[in-house]
């Protein structure tokens, strides 16, 4: 592994640990902003934070489901992958509906950016590398999201967000131990 293909890894695991933090609600957790004007009054610092989260989370599945779908050189990321497009589809539109029903439209630029440079690591990497930068940051993404989820059933007030949740969590669960697997495959595969 080269200087530049290590300092890419080491950013993208950053950044991916960073966006677990938000996820979870540490390090904002105790400074919880007001709701933006986006955001009507209905919702508790529990709500808004998940309603951010899952806006962006869905669609991140899909489009880095979708780079590793086309550059995973194993055939069981590259499905793993595509359980990921397929399945986060029906997950963003079920929340999208819901939030269409209240008028809410949220705004997350931090999380955006974060998305974003998550995105651009996967774009660099390639092979084993890839590979690796890949399930470990599922593996973190799928804990970071059952912990929003699990939150959200426990401490939301909206029982729309709540149900929807609820109904989710266990595909999330399904996701973490597939992540698992594949991410203790692909560690062995590249100490060979």
């Amino acid at each position: 592994m080269n200087g530049a293909s290590a300092a890419r890894r080491i950013v993208g695991f950053g950044l991916v640990h960073a966006f677990v933090l938000m996820a979870t609600g540490v390090g904002i957790a105790h400074a919880q902003p007001p709701a933006p004007p986006e955001v009507p009054g209905m919702f508790n610092a529990v709500d808004f934070n998940f309603v951010g989260q899952a806006n962006l989370g869905a669609p991140f599945q899909v489009d880095s489901g979708r780079i590793a779908e086309a550059k995973s050189p194993s055939a069981a990321i590259r499905s793993y992958a595509h359980l990921m497009v397929a399945s986060h589809k029906p997950v963003v539109d079920a929340l999208n509906a819901i939030l269409q029903r209240k008028n809410v439209t949220p705004s997350n630029p931090l999380l955006h950016g974060a998305y974003d440079a998550m995105l651009f690591t996967l774009y660099a990497e390639h092979g084993a590398a890839f590979d690796q930068t890949y399930t470990k940051g599922q593996v973190e993404y799928q804990k970071g999201n059952a912990a929003l989820f699990q939150q959200e059933i426990q401490n939301g007030s909206d029982p729309d967000l709540r149900e929807f949740a609820r109904q989710t969590l266990p595909k999330i669960e399904d996701h973490l131990l597939r992540a698992l697997k594949l991410a203790g495959t692909a560690s062995v595969d590249s100490t060979d």
